[in-house]
């Protein structure tokens, strides 16, 4: 019921304008999109990395309709990546991308050219790109660039999503080595027919797939706060012989830090993901449907905070 409700209204333009608008909602999204600009993602990412912590980083731009917002979003990663490199913070720090922000719903031949370019400056800078998952429609095509893109950049990274009924078996295909995958739940609204619904269902589908990662030859990054799901990974990156530098978690910015601070002093690999950018209230509303329990989360955060 709640997932339902925080779907529609990421959905929902006029709803996010009346929210964006309003200057306690910016306050309130500053503790979780710490800046607008490359400024203020680079200032948050080194108060990051001076804690010991690596951070991709997400520009959270409005929906791409033209092939001109297109260029724009890939010349805002080139010029991000580079400022990363100056400040010398990579290799810590990497990207993620989208590639509907490239124009994937346009012209998939443009994205993948984008995409390409952003794995270039990556590359040049030092460090690593990841393509971020949308809804179901977009990962066969995602996935078909992520292989193109792997010939040149083998170190692109994947995110498959456990809410989905075909990742257990994308999870095999990518469980090979040098493969850097995401694992992380899903938040977008999807049928039944191919995601499942019930948040049980979709818990057991994570260990599945994490199973599937932890025991292959790739390099497992598992995106979850949930407690539970943290200590199974920890107990198949036991049970499969894997060190810490062979797996890694990821957490949103501004979430559990304190469980942040306890992986990374166990000698985890901890990658924050960091986004920027004004369009940050379709981020929020679908980390919330991701979990709604992450309202909780939120909260607890906003309080620790203050």
């Amino acid at each position: 019921m709640l997932r339902s409700v925080f779907l529609a209204a990421a959905g929902s333009s006029r709803l996010g304008r009346l929210v964006s608008s309003a200057s306690l909602s910016r306050t309130v999204a500053r503790h979780f999109v710490p800046g607008d600009d490359v400024d203020g993602a680079l200032a948050a990412a080194r108060e990051l990395a001076d804690d010991g912590l690596s951070i991709t980083l997400d520009h959270l731009a409005s929906e791409t309709l033209t092939a001109d917002e297109a260029k724009a979003t890939r010349d805002e990663y080139v010029t991000l990546l580079g400022r990363l490199a100056a400040a010398g913070l990579t290799p810590a720090a990497e990207v993620s991308v989208k590639l509907s922000a490239l124009g994937q719903r346009i012209d998939e031949k443009m994205a993948a050219e984008y995409a390409e370019a952003v794995c270039a400056a990556a590359a040049e800078a030092g460090t690593s790109v990841t393509l971020d998952a949308e809804d179901h429609t977009t990962t066969d095509s995602t996935l078909e660039i992520l292989t193109a893109l792997r010939k040149d950049y083998p170190s692109t990274g994947a995110v498959l999503q456990a809410y989905l009924r075909r990742t257990e078996g994308d999870c095999r295909e990518l469980a090979t080595p040098g493969s850097r995958v995401r694992l992380c739940k899903g938040a977008y609204a999807e049928p039944e027919s191919v995601a499942f619904q019930d948040a049980l269902d979709i818990d057991k589908s994570f260990v599945r797939c994490l199973n599937i990662l932890m025991s292959g030859d790739g390099y497992p990054m598992v995106a979850t706060h949930d407690p539970r799901l943290i200590a199974i990974a920890e107990d198949r990156a036991r049970w499969f012989d894997r060190s810490a530098e062979e797996f890694e978690f990821q957490m949103l910015y501004g979430m559990r830090t304190e469980e942040q601070a306890r992986l990374a002093a166990g000698g985890n690999i901890v990658r924050v993901y960091l986004p920027y950018g004004t369009q940050w209230y379709g981020y929020l509303m679908r980390r919330l449907a991701e979990r709604p329990s992450t309202a909780t989360l939120f909260g607890r955060a906003l309080a620790d905070r203050k």
